[in-house]
């Protein structure tokens, strides 16, 4: 997946969060679940830019597990 495959995808999701967050109908659950996949891809996204700029394949850059992006402490 390329670098704007991945910033297409923030912006679907971003897109949706907006729609979902000014309806009447919220739902918390599925806001949680896009939160949780924009910080997937945000991270995969500074991990392939991280592995460029030190001459590593970005191509071995994953999306890690919601709970290793979610907790993860800098």
């Amino acid at each position: 997946m390329a670098d704007q495959d991945i910033l297409a995808r923030i912006h679907e999701l971003v897109e949706e969060e907006h729609r979902l967050r000014d309806g009447s109908d919220t739902d918390p659950d599925r806001l949680r679940r896009l939160e949780e996949q924009l910080d997937q891809c945000w991270d995969l996204l500074r991990q392939r830019r991280a592995k460029r700029e030190f001459g590593q394949p970005e191509s071995e850059a994953e999306v890690r597990p919601t709970e290793t992006v979610e907790h993860y402490r800098g």
